[in-house]
């Protein structure tokens, strides 16, 4: 009924491509006896995932295993999967004796699952005013030869199928599909950046078909409070979305060939799945505090984040903090992903400060050593996708992100500009960096990167061959900040990890689209040849 009542549809087939993380630090673990267990030094994404993993391989009680995190040279989602800890522990418990795993480049990228190609077939339509009306979309998902987490990315696809649009009628289909082809699971942006870039696509051809202005035509449709995401949950506050789009505005105008892409990215697993997290603050001496907490340090700064909440409710120096994540602590953590670290453990360290502040009060801290501080953020009220309720819920938190990419009469992209709501920003420098290395990404995921595969293997194992661009290969980059205070944030923060290359790839087609009058339907696509000088 809604497509009848359209008077414009767009409709596109779009394949996204298999790309690998490309994080600098291959995996690694040490492992070594220690009393009647093992004891064992890890880079993964979560320690207690790896402690229950480990434990069962060695058919030994919990207790007995002992995983003590050591901050990675990166992950992007690559590092979820157990890999080399269990092999590590295995062999220290077997020869009683310390041992160490690293994996080579190419044993890395044959050994971890991949971003999932996708294919998608969009329908969009829109009524004679430029008001979306409905959103039909389909995807199918190359999961490969085992599961990881394919069902969820493309729940996650299919959740955000409208992107940060309010549109009334919704009608997607997602399927993760077994193949003979590599694993393929959790990566950056966890299969929303594949649906945006059809979605946005096919944004840019309704307002073509319709004269409508591109950039007015997204920011009359984007989501406020009381918008609708693709699952039905109505949006109750810290809606960044037009925020951003303001912040590109002018550029967006001055620019003779500029694509613009719009998105949104949950924060927390959600979808009836509870997200926790507990911490401990210590004061171990008077010059001296711990903060045990659960979740990975990966370069995004979680550990920084809890430091500056101790700090800012307490006024302790940050140069007396330390900060550990190690399974004897039992401060249970889940796996780090779904841009959700800073709000759970932001909110967790502000609720123990806040009681160590009390504290602080009455005492000094040599009166307080040896006293320890619980602290706790729980969100148990999410709804699971189907699920007969009132009301959906099925993010606690959402972020929002319009970028513009500008090209010169060359057709190569001069600039990029990421306007992105991080609802309040704790770390302008963490925060910069986090968005212009998710550029990085995504922009090689739109114009380079492919990691092909016949008959099931690998073409290459060559991180150059896999197309990831070099830091000479970027365009200049431009961060605006936004803050539109979220309502379960740590002091309204929104996790800002994945989002920062959602809709990068569909601005860079949108962009070539005003260049050339070619639209692109598929991953990566190609820049035009530069004219000889």
């Amino acid at each position: 009924e809604a497509e009848a009542r359209s008077a414009y549809t767009a409709h596109g087939v779009y394949q996204t491509q298999r790309i690998e993380h490309g994080f600098m630090e291959p995996e690694a673990a040490i492992a070594y006896p220690a009393g009647e267990g093992v004891e064992v030094l890890s880079q993964g994404q979560g320690v207690y995932d790896d402690r229950a993993q480990i434990a069962r391989l060695l058919a030994l009680p919990e207790p007995r295993v002992r995983v003590r995190l050591v901050p990675n040279g990166g992950a992007f989602g690559g590092k979820e999967d157990l890999s080399v800890q269990g092999h590590a522990a295995l062999m220290a418990w077997l020869v009683g004796a310390p041992v160490k795993v690293r994996l080579t480049r190419d044993e890395s990228i044959r050994t971890h699952p991949k971003r999932h190609p996708i294919w998608m077939e969009y329908t969009v339509g829109c009524d004679a005013q430029g008001r979306l009306t409905f959103v039909k979309a389909r995807f199918v998902g190359d999961t490969g030869a085992y599961a990881s987490v394919g069902m969820k990315v493309l729940e996650r696809a299919a959740g955000h199928a409208t992107g940060m649009y309010h549109v009334p009628a919704v009608d997607v289909e997602a399927l993760a599909v077994y193949t003979n082809n590599i694993p393929c699971g959790a990566m950056r942006g966890f299969g929303v950046n594949q649906a945006t870039f059809g979605l946005e696509s096919c944004i840019d051809e309704l307002c073509e078909k319709g004269g409508f202005d591109r950039w007015q035509f997204r920011y009359d449709n984007a989501l406020d409070v009381g918008g609708m995401t693709a699952t039905g949950q109505v949006i109750e506050g810290g809606a960044g979305a037009r925020a951003t789009l303001l912040a590109v505005k002018d550029a967006f105008y001055a620019a003779r060939y500029a694509g613009l892409a719009c998105g949104l990215k949950n924060t927390g697993i959600g979808n009836g799945v509870a997200d926790a997290a507990v911490v401990r603050i210590t004061v171990a001496a008077a010059d001296h505090i711990i903060i045990d907490h659960g979740w990975t340090e990966m370069g995004q700064g979680v550990h920084t984040v809890a430091v500056q909440a101790l700090c800012h409710e307490t006024g302790i120096d940050p140069r007396l903090v330390e900060v550990r994540v190690d399974t004897a602590s039992e401060q249970v953590g889940g796996m780090t992903t779904a841009s959700r670290a800073t709000s759970l453990v932001g909110n967790a360290v502000i609720d123990a400060a806040r009681k160590l502040a009390a504290d602080l009060k009455k005492h000094d801290l040599t009166e307080l050593v040896g006293r320890s501080y619980e602290g706790r953020f729980v969100v148990d009220w999410t709804t699971k996708p189907g699920a007969d309720v009132p009301e959906v819920k099925t993010h606690y938190s959402y972020s929002y992100a319009t970028q513009l990419v500008i090209l010169d009469d060359e057709g190569q992209i001069e600039k990029i500009i990421a306007a992105h709501d991080a609802g309040k920003i704790f770390n302008p420098t963490l925060f910069e960096g986090q968005v212009e290395g998710a550029l990085h990404m995504g922009l090689g995921y739109a114009i380079s990167e492919d990691l092909p595969m016949e008959d099931g293997y690998l073409k290459s194992t060559r991180l150059r061959q896999c197309g990831i661009l070099r830091a000479k290969e970027m365009p200049e980059l431009e961060v605006i900040g936004i803050e539109v205070p979220d309502p379960y944030g740590p002091y309204g923060a929104k996790g800002v990890g994945e989002i920062g290359l959602v809709p990068t790839a569909a601005a860079v087609a949108n962009a070539l689209y005003q260049f050339d009058g070619v639209r692109r339907y598929s991953l990566p696509m190609k820049l035009p040849k530069r004219k000889r000088r």
